[in-house]
């Protein structure tokens, strides 16, 4: 476990994710009230990543349940393997008569088939999907329940028993309560409103896009190869992309997407014809696109206007002149 906020900042850092104090003392506080975690935020600001680095930073096995539209108990939980327990069956079945060997009348029979219940209705016939392997790990884990706002309210509410006690129940067999309570992340882009009831089972954690300052410092730490004037660059127009009507903003992971296309074709500055072909690793839709391109086009407007006023009064353009030019 942790054993401060700053603790939590060190080891994330160490793990090349750079955790706000804000974040730090949220998985502080869950680490050690043992609460779960509800992320939101808009998609691409490092969500799912977190669940990722907190993992590395315990050193512990993260399960992950990738939630969407019709997930059920079945496919989150477990499923009974009725092919398999047939299998069985068919195999005892020239046992059954030693079994019975001795018994008088049908009720000896049935009781002396009974106390062989365990053979038919075992732990052998449960294929554990994603909760049931982080209830019955041996050691603590890091569950992730991804995108839970895509699932159903059904299924949320299937959760709630869960989150509570950490236990849930298998009718053929019983009830498996955690032996490790494990580290819950729910993850959150929005798409519906989480219900009181869930968010009352869990710490509550908003993640924005990031700052300039921020985002400037992540592109020097994911991608340090990039130029100090590309990377500039690049994040005064992705902030600027935010601002506008777009169908899917870029986040921080197609802020380093595009940052990385651009210094592997060796572009020094968005004053580049490549710029404009990569364009697509920063925005998914062709009317983004177009709007991107409107609003490069602004920048780079603007940039030699601002430089060539900067040449003919002497002054040069300033290691940090470009930042304000989309304010």
């Amino acid at each position: 476990m942790f054993s401060s906020i700053d603790d939590v900042i060190e080891r994330f850092a160490e793990n090349r994710y750079i955790a706000s104090r804000r974040i730090a003392t949220v998985i502080y506080l869950a680490s050690s009230l043992q609460k779960p975690i509800l992320v939101e935020g808009p998609a691409g600001v490092g969500k799912t990543d977190l669940a990722k680095v907190l993992a590395a930073a315990l050193g512990e096995e993260m399960i992950r349940l990738q939630c969407y539209e019709g997930l059920d108990e079945g496919k989150a939980l477990y499923e009974w393997e009725y092919a398999k327990q047939l299998l069985y069956t068919q195999i005892l079945k020239d046992k059954i008569g030693e079994v019975l060997t001795g018994t008088k009348g049908l009720a000896q029979a049935v009781d002396r088939i009974a106390s062989e219940d365990e053979v038919f209705f075992s732990e052998r016939f449960v294929l554990p999907r994603p909760l049931m392997k982080a209830i019955t790990s041996e050691k603590q884990i890091v569950l992730l329940i991804d995108e839970i706002d895509k699932a159903d309210a059904e299924f949320e509410a299937f959760l709630l028993e869960l989150l509570s006690d950490f236990q849930v129940t298998v009718p053929e067999i019983g009830t498996f309560k955690a032996k490790q309570i494990p580290l819950v992340i729910l993850t959150s882009n929005n798409a519906r409103e989480m219900s009181d009831a869930l968010k009352r089972r869990c710490l509550h954690l908003y993640i924005d896009f990031p700052t300039r300052e921020q985002e400037l410092a992540i592109i020097r730490l994911k991608a340090p190869e990039a130029a100090e004037k590309l990377a500039d660059e690049v994040v005064n127009v992705v902030q600027s992309l935010r601002k506008l009507d777009l169908k899917k903003t870029p986040g921080i992971s197609e802020t380093l997407d595009w940052v990385k296309a651009l210094t592997l074709l060796n572009v020094q500055s968005l004053d580049n014809a490549l710029v404009d072909e990569t364009l697509d690793t920063i925005v998914k839709y062709e009317g983004d696109v177009r709007k991107a391109q409107e609003e490069l086009k602004e920048y780079l407007r603007k940039v030699r206007t601002r430089r060539g006023g900067a040449d003919a009064s002497g002054s040069g353009s300033g290691g940090g002149a470009d930042k304000d030019l989309l304010n």
